[in-house]
């Protein structure tokens, strides 16, 4: 482990965002491991400098805030742990969860967090960041015509570049595969033994560009509540989400039809049709919803499970009639959002014409009648259209030759885990049948899996419920 020293590291990975090519040397200093500030919980942070952009190893550099609590008994290695988001604040998610979390892990390893680089102080992050104030958005509708893609294009472009321009170095250096550059830099400084990962939500394409830039330095990596971004084929992946959105729906109505409103499933539908044409209006000024909002209102709900139900159920029948203020949030944006950010539109494809983007939405609605393109990536990267930077990270298969790996996650999220991890021998996934978002901090079945896979490399049966 780490020892308070001041300690040099040498990496830098050239090539392609998902080549397998190997380092080249570039020196780099982590300072020595000291109490982190405000801390109530015996945390250690450090600073890290690591280059801007990967590719220029004497270039600029920034820095990354690392935290540590030690294991309560003999340490045995280490576990690097992220969030997602992307932007989680890791030091300070860490500090929240760390008796409930990660109690029984720490008595044989210690656990490893950092504040994503880019991710700064509005995000409560302590790394460098870019000075931007992010927002979420509403989800831009499809475009009409050619004249209004262009302007969707101009007016993502106009709210990145408001952001690129504070620091553009920075800016086209945040994908996925940069942050996992990063872990690399923090597996070495850490003493160079192979890596232990847990990726949550968003973190889990970190996780997957790692497996893809250094496979052979894996040792336990688990993905929870994660989507595929490792498809070798996009366009059935696409596929794959809008059947998942579809279930959940169909999910909801064999509900309905065992609890009194079996009339939904068919108010749903002609509310949805009617909706694509005029847009049903609420109590709200100036709000009124499109088929796509209500489907994306609907989804989040439907994928809460039977305590929302009921709720759903009327106001579906509400919406019908001609009011769907019951779908209005009580607090926050008005209309579906989607935090469309520097991450993402680097890690994720997005629509090139009006022609693709038309062709790729039927063919969703075709598969999923109920719910459409919504809450899919075909959606949520129409903001991205436009942007200043291209997609530097894009999805891409997994190479040959990893670790067994474990995935976790509840309705929806583990089929899209296990479709990852198809592409690994002797991988397993733990399901959930029920609602949520992620595991280990709320299932105690899936913990101690998870514990034990890290810590004796023991998976479960390839499909464990828990």
């Amino acid at each position: 482990m780490l020892k308070p020293t001041l300690l040099t590291l040498s990496l830098l990975t050239v090539g392609l965002p998902g080549s397998t090519a190997r380092p080249v040397e570039t020196a780099s200093t982590i300072q020595a491991w000291s109490p982190c500030p405000n801390d109530k919980i015996g945390m250690e942070c450090a600073d890290l400098r690591v280059p801007v952009d990967w590719k220029k190893p004497d270039g600029r550099t920034i820095t990354l805030k690392l935290g540590r609590l030690k294991a309560t008994g003999t340490s045995e290695g280490s576990v690097l742990v992220a969030y997602g988001g992307p932007g989680g604040p890791g030091i300070a998610i860490t500090q929240s969860a760390a008796s409930a979390w990660w109690s029984d892990l720490r008595k044989r390893m210690d656990i490893v967090t950092w504040d994503t680089r880019g991710y700064g102080e509005q995000f409560r992050g302590l790394s460098t960041g870019l000075p931007c104030a992010w927002t979420r958005i509403p989800i831009p509708s499809l475009p009409r015509d050619d004249a209004d893609f262009g302007r969707l294009s101009d007016t993502n472009r106009g709210y990145a570049e408001a952001c690129r321009l504070k620091d553009p170095e920075l800016f086209a250096n945040m994908s996925s595969a940069d942050q996992a550059r990063d872990m690399e830099a923090i597996r070495k400084a850490l003493g160079g033994h192979r890596l232990n990962y847990y990726g949550a939500s968003y973190a889990g394409f970190y996780g997957q560009a790692y497996a893809r830039l250094f496979p052979d330095r894996i040792r336990t990596m688990v993905l929870d509540g994660t989507w595929n971004h490792s498809a070798a084929d996009w366009t059935r992946e696409l596929e794959e989400i809008a059947t998942s959105n579809e279930q959940a729906m169909r999910r909801f109505f064999a509900w309905c039809t065992a609890n009194g409103c079996e009339d939904v499933p068919g108010l749903w539908r002609a509310l949805i049709a009617r909706a694509d044409r005029t847009p049903i209006p609420t109590t709200t000024a100036n709000v009124a919803y499109k088929a796509r909002d209500l489907q994306s209102f609907a989804l989040s709900r439907a994928r809460q499970g039977s305590t929302a139900w009921p709720g759903l159920a009327d106001a579906i029948r509400e919406a019908a009639k001609g009011d769907a203020s019951d779908f209005v949030p009580s607090r926050g944006a008005r209309y579906p959002d989607q935090a469309t950010g520097v991450t993402e539109c680097t890690d994720w494809p997005r629509f090139a014409t009006l022609k693709e983007a038309i062709a790729t939405t039927r063919r969703l609605q075709r598969l999923a009648p109920d719910t459409g393109a919504a809450n899919t990536m075909a959606s949520a990267t129409l903001g991205c259209i436009g942007w200043p930077q291209p997609v530097s990270n894009p999805p891409a298969p997994l190479p040959k030759g990893l670790p067994a790996m474990l995935g976790a996650g509840a309705w929806g999220e583990s089929d899209a885990v296990t479709r990852v991890l198809s592409q690994v021998p002797g991988s397993a996934t733990i399901y959930h049948d029920g609602p949520g978002h992620t595991l280990y901090g709320n299932n105690a079945c899936a913990r101690t899996h998870i514990n034990r896979y890290f810590t004796d490399r023991i998976l479960p049966p390839t499909s464990t419920n828990c």
